[in-house]
């Protein structure tokens, strides 16, 4: 099975809030709320992934941003390494550019989502 490596950015706000979106039922864990992101494509580097990702799916320009975690998550049809950047400044207003749903929730209230497996470690490292 081949290891797909994944970016993630954690947009915080000025107010100490995270964006959430929510996950397409059609995809892999869909109806479950993620952080944005996606695959990193061949040629380029994590954090471009992230950078690339997050402009196609919520609008939104990392400014500063730094690598917050990674780690290795199989889920039995699909293996990831996952790297999680921590995105503290940023340019645009997030929207579901998609269509997906996004919310604004604080750290707190990331418990209250259903996210995938893979994020449980995370969110509680924001804690």
């Amino acid at each position: 099975m081949k290891v797909i490596d994944i970016s993630i950015a954690i947009v915080k706000d000025e107010h100490g809030k995270y964006l959430i979106c929510l996950r397409p039922d059609e995809s892999h864990q869909g109806g479950k709320w993620e952080f944005p992101g996606g695959k990193v494509e061949q040629g380029e580097l994590a954090h471009q992934a992230m950078q690339r990702e997050l402009l196609e799916e919520v609008g939104v320009t990392a400014d500063r941003f730094g690598l917050f975690d990674k780690l290795f998550f199989d889920y039995g049809d699909k293996q990831l390494n996952l790297y999680f950047y921590l995105v503290d400044k940023y340019t645009g207003e997030a929207t579901g550019r998609e269509g997906q749903p996004v919310k604004w929730v604080s750290a707190q209230a990331l418990l209250d989502y259903d996210f995938p497996e893979a994020n449980k470690g995370v969110i509680a490292k924001l804690l």
